[in-house]
């Protein structure tokens, strides 16, 4: 791709990413709940620092991060990451009996000291952190109706357990009331909707790993759902030359080191979760197509099957060639962005 050419892809992701439509009320700012496996991949952490740049943007506002990988180490990893952004208080809730224990390849990064401190600050204990189905309902409670987006780029372990949560001292309403009543939008990192592959039944691994939970929530969600595909991350692969040349501004970076932790480099990851974020937060910038409204169903296998119905609730993106090169360069200059 000649330099003209990727000026042209620059200039159109940065007039993109200027401040011009909302997507909820106008005095109001989106509210955006993160529910993640993180320690599995690292997509998940380059997501959460372009959560953090679009909220120092004023177009969300994250209300919580809730974890579906049930290792303790994963709330502190997180909570490292939000105190390097500035947002070291946002709430942090863990699954208990989860789907995966393992600590992974980078989330130890959080417990690294240099002189006797953490490299990256934080003061969360992970094993003291509450749960998050607790976490979900005390927050989506406090919202204004309708101003709320969830984030899944994991197991769908806790929004089952929301959904089937009952009415309590947090709320009279039950977790799927809550839901309808508070919630927009669900941006599903989840499925797999290519076409004609020659491959039967592909099983991808968020749905895979929790099929029972997988299942009520695509079938129970009572808002919009909009699903990010394994195919649309594997088309937009985050440049492992970014991670060589734009977080150099810190000695220590933690999405930079968690990257080359997960794997050495050079290597360009998929950007499965972060398409996710960014459509939850921009729908109308044209950043992707969508699919025509319809149903999709998890099936026994994990397979996700879609199927076209009038005035369906679910849709899936869709990238264009152009769009590819587009949303990959506003996720390195969203992703890249430093703290102040």
């Amino acid at each position: 791709m000649g330099r003209l050419t990727m000026l042209v892809f620059s200039m159109i992701a940065a007039l993109a990413l200027l401040p011009s439509d909302r997507t909820v009320a106008a005095d109001q700012t989106l509210g955006l709940i993160f529910d993640t496996d993180i320690g599995n991949d690292v997509d998940d952490v380059l997501a959460l620092g372009v959560i953090h740049a679009l909220q120092r943007r004023g177009q969300c506002r994250l209300l919580a991060v809730t974890i579906t990988k049930d290792n303790p180490v994963a709330a502190e990893f997180v909570d490292a990451v939000n105190t390097f952004y500035g947002y070291g208080d946002t709430p942090i809730g863990i699954v208990h009996n989860g789907m995966t224990k393992e600590e992974g390849k980078f989330l130890k990064i959080a417990r690294i000291k240099d002189h006797n401190r953490f490299r990256f600050p934080h003061d969360l204990v992970g094993t003291e952190a509450p749960d998050a189905t607790v976490v979900l309902r005390k927050v989506l409670s406090a919202q204004p109706d309708r101003s709320v987006a969830v984030v899944q780029v994991g197991f769908s372990t806790n929004l089952a357990r929301l959904l089937d949560s009952k009415p309590d001292k947090i709320s009279p309403l039950s977790g799927c009331e809550l839901v309808r009543r508070k919630v927009r939008l669900l941006s599903m990192m989840a499925g797999d909707f290519r076409k004609n592959i020659g491959k039967d039944r592909f099983q991808e691994y968020n749905i895979k790993v929790d099929i029972p939970s997988g299942k009520k929530v695509v079938r129970d969600w009572p808002t919009p759902v909009v699903f990010s595909g394994y195919e649309i991350g594997i088309a937009i692969r985050y440049p492992a030359i970014s991670i060589q040349r734009d977080y150099g501004y810190v000695a220590h970076h933690p999405l930079a080191e968690a990257y080359r932790a997960y794997m050495p480099p050079p290597h360009n990851r998929p950007t499965w979760d972060l398409t996710s974020v960014l459509y939850a937060v921009f729908p109308n910038r044209k950043y992707f197509d969508r699919s025509v409204a319809g149903r999709v169903t998890v099936e026994d296998d994990a397979f996700t099957r879609f199927d076209p119905v009038a005035n369906g609730t679910h849709r899936y993106l869709i990238a264009t060639p152009l769009q590819v090169e587009r949303v990959r360069e506003a996720l390195v200059q969203l992703a890249s962005e430093p703290p102040h």
